[in-house]
């Protein structure tokens, strides 16, 4: 009987004992917070996500899912409700996405906000709950697009088998070849350089001694500009010069005018001149010549026959038919 006794107590304590863990725990994993109701209606596949499960607004947990169905307003659309924590920034733009969590593939709802809208969206305790809209997630993107991929991937495979076929291997054979000795006539063609590039550096210290000839060359022409303006201007200042003297020459009553002037005078002088004096000079030189002349017949007389300065001329002698002509022989 003691045994019995002891056996008892000994069941009831392990009762009580996990009586009280049991409620321990519900008590450590009361959930007092205030949260609100939404729902959400999509026609997409919502494969992994459970009850339960985990409301994410930008990764921070708000909430859970609390219910998954269908929609009795839409037909064929699923109907996922959540409950999420009233301080989490729902506003009336934001939405919703269903992401998968990790290697597990356990899906979770991620809200996120595009930011159009501050004013938040408001909760009842109704049967018409707010609805947050749901979008198609990347995997959601990622299936809709594997037909597409899948037909690309055919397309590329396809393509590769053109591309490695006999007579493209055959053609790429011949290029490998002709880019061998492509590379060989490169090669080549390096070794035919090396002295010219070997020469480069002499090249350039005479390019170098050209610059600097060049200039001083252009230093000489920037003197000798400089001094072509100094000319000019001393050419510039003397044309003024003149100018100026001949601005003066031609002003009335200057050396010109009085040049003129007396042009005028002289001019007269020579007429009065030419008009009185040369008459009477030309009849003086008219006299002088025949004064002259008579002179020079006397001078050639006396040459001929001396004796007529003491005897004079006496008579003449007889002309040709004349008595007592006498032909005087020519002397040779």
């Amino acid at each position: 009987m003691e045994n019995k006794a002891h056996a008892m107590a000994a069941g009831a304590f392990v009762l009580v004992v996990t009586a009280l863990l049991a409620l321990l725990a519900v008590w450590l994993m009361r959930d007092n917070s205030q949260r609100d109701l939404y729902e959400m209606s999509s026609g997409e596949t919502i494969s992994g996500l459970q009850p339960q499960a985990a409301v994410r607004f930008r990764g921070v947990p708000v909430g859970k899912v609390e219910f998954i169905g269908f929609d009795s307003k839409v037909k064929g659309n699923v109907l996922i409700r959540i409950s999420i924590d009233r301080g989490a920034p729902v506003t009336q733009s934001t939405f919703a996405t269903v992401a998968s969590q990790g290697v597990t593939g356990l899906g979770f709802i991620q809200l996120d906000d595009d930011g159009t809208s501050n004013e938040r969206l408001a909760s009842n305790d109704g049967d018409d709950l707010p609805r947050i809209p749901l979008k198609p997630g990347s995997l959601d993107k990622l299936l809709k697009q594997s037909d597409a991929i899948f037909t690309q991937a055919e397309q590329v495979t396809a393509r590769l088998n053109r591309l490695l076929s006999d007579e493209n291997q055959a053609a790429f054979s011949t290029t490998l070849v002709q880019l061998g000795e492509s590379a060989a006539a490169l090669n080549r063609m390096a070794k035919d350089l090396e002295p010219t590039l070997a020469s480069l550096p002499k090249l350039a210290l005479q390019t170098t001694t050209t610059l600097k000839d060049a200039s001083v060359t252009f230093k000489d022409t920037s003197t000798t500009m400089k001094n072509a303006d100094e000319a000019i201007a001393s050419v510039k200042s003397s044309s003024d010069e003149v100018a100026l003297t001949a601005r003066r020459l031609n002003e009335k009553g200057g050396a010109l005018d009085t040049l003129a002037t007396g042009g005028a005078a002289l001019t007269g002088t020579i007429e009065a001149f030419s008009a009185t004096t040369l008459p009477r000079f030309s009849k003086l030189a008219d006299e002088s010549t025949r004064t002259l002349r008579q002179l020079r017949r006397t001078v050639n007389a006396v040459d001929d026959n001396p004796q007529a300065l003491i005897f004079g001329n006496g008579p003449p002698l007889p002309g040709p038919g004349e008595p007592g002509f006498s032909a005087q022989p020519v002397a040779p």
